[in-house]
């Protein structure tokens, strides 16, 4: 049966990331790149000055700083360590330059998405913000497309609830457990008779971590800002100085891996003997990871834009851009490379994490188990504040979809922490794709959107830098 099912989800996923969309999200960045004059490259200094200094005023609930750990929080989780080990695995070192590709055109739709998510968004007499694509979609576009609004919100609750918010998260986490504590499943249990066997460590995971989202979503978006705030950041780097201990113990080799996913982006059956997978499949994976990672052109950060507290769209748009380049360009690039350098991916019989996990116990200068450990801890936090974030968001859409009606998305909260229990019971390629299919569904009609209010993009960030060039706007 599940075979079956494994299938059928493949045949939908390859349908909806085909060429077309693939094409949809790159062009739109490619076309807000050239219309914006690259400006993910002349305003990226000033984009990172301005994402630790939080703008005097505005309306919001949380801080531009707060706003911008929890889009982060919703984008680095498991797309940073098991899905670029993914993508990799199944189209070759070749998939991670398409994927740093894709990001860095993918950081001029993620401005877009973040001064449209501010210009458009509702704020109510209490404060609380709602916005993000169904209104840019709605207000921006008209109310004729009201309906296309819709589809975004439903797509996005969709993409919470069975995608990247808690399948994927809860899976990695719980593989990432198990293969610390018990990689040789030595003690388990039988938790349903249609579920099987599972080891307690993926049991007692699942209970746990069911808990912890549970103790921080009953909070709303300010909690579980200032959680992200708090884990984000030290997570992240100590991620980074760990793989960047990697890449310095394994330097030698730094040229001829960058020579083989160059080499391997453009013909992957010459690096891997034909191993894996043709030109368009390394593509198709790394721009299908890419933007299950960094989420640009998926319409889901300008939800958590539209809560910052600014009064100026372009500001927050820039500090939005960052997530993008922080996120992909930054850690995935590192997560690659170490794949890479150590050979992890050419390992048979290795899946997921398993491969990365390989990359930090052979390359680092640790114990093994030290590396394990480490790689463990950083993947169980990123992938708990993901699924944070994710709640936030898909809330956000029930909320647009039901008309302000909170009784709802009260339940919808405890189904969601419900679907994080019973996240580690899936398997692992049928949480993937499921993801990707609702990944692909969301993405289109917010660049739809994008298209559309281009225009709009462009003539607010001229009068923008006018303004800012005249001196009134501090730096």
């Amino acid at each position: 049966m599940w075979n079956t099912i494994n299938n059928f989800l493949s045949a939908v996923d390859n349908f909806v990331w085909g060429v077309p969309l693939m094409v949809l999200i790159m062009a739109g960045g490619i076309m807000l790149t050239v219309r914006l004059g690259l400006l993910q490259m002349r305003k990226l200094p000033l984009a990172l000055k301005w994402m630790v200094k939080n703008e005097e005023g505005g309306d919001g609930e949380i801080t531009s700083f707060g706003a911008l750990c929890t889009a982060l929080s919703a984008t680095i989780g498991t797309g940073n360590i098991v899905g670029v080990a993914t993508a990799v695995g199944a189209g070759g070192p070749g998939a991670l330059f398409w994927m740093v590709l894709a990001a860095f055109f993918g950081m001029a739709t993620k401005y877009s998405e973040g001064l449209l998510a501010v210009k458009y968004r509702v704020i109510g007499k209490d404060g609380h913000s709602l916005g993000g694509p169904f209104y840019y979609i709605e207000q921006g576009m008209g109310a004729k497309w009201k309906w296309l609004a819709k589809i975004f919100a439903f797509f996005g609750v969709c993409v919470g609830l069975f995608g990247i918010g808690t399948f994927s998260q809860v899976n990695g986490i719980s593989s990432a457990v198990n293969n610390f504590f018990d990689p040789k499943n030595q003690h388990t249990v039988k938790v349903l008779p249609f579920l099987g066997e599972y080891s307690w460590s993926v049991v007692i995971a699942s209970l746990v971590l069911a808990f912890c989202v549970a103790a921080v979503l009953i909070g709303g978006v300010k909690r579980i800002a200032s959680v992200s705030q708090i884990i984000v950041p030290f997570m992240a780097v100590i991620y980074i100085v760990f793989v960047l201990v990697l890449v310095v113990c394994n330097i030698t080799a730094v040229p001829a891996a960058f020579a083989t996913i160059v080499k391997a982006a453009f013909s992957p059956k010459a690096i891997t003997g034909g191993a894996v997978g043709s030109f368009l499949v390394a593509m198709q994976k790394g721009v299908a990871r890419g933007i299950f990672s960094n989420e640009a052109g998926l319409g889901s950060a300008p939800i958590a834009a539209a809560a910052a507290q600014t009064k100026e769209p372009v500001r927050q748009g820039l500090v939005s851009m960052t997530g993008t380049f922080i996120d992909t360009i930054v850690i995935c690039t590192l997560t690659g490379l170490s794949i890479v350098l150590t050979g992890a991916w050419q390992v048979d019989g290795l899946e997921g994490v398993q491969v990365t996990t390989y990359a930090f116990q052979n390359g680092l200068p640790l114990p093994k188990e030290l590396s394990a450990f480490v790689l463990m801890l950083c993947l169980v936090f990123f992938a708990f504040t993901t699924i944070l974030g994710w709640d936030y968001y898909s809330e956000r859409c029930l909320e647009y979809l039901s008309g302000g009606r909170m009784k709802y998305v009260k339940v919808y909260r405890w189904i969601y922490i419900l679907a994080v229990f019973i996240g580690p019971y899936m398997t692992v390629s049928a949480v993937w794709t499921i993801a990707d299919i609702f990944n692909g569904l969301m993405a289109l009609p917010n660049m739809i959107a994008l298209f559309a209010l281009s225009g709009v993009v462009v003539k607010e960030t001229r009068h923008f830098f006018e303004r800012h060039r005249n001196g009134e706007i501090e730096d």
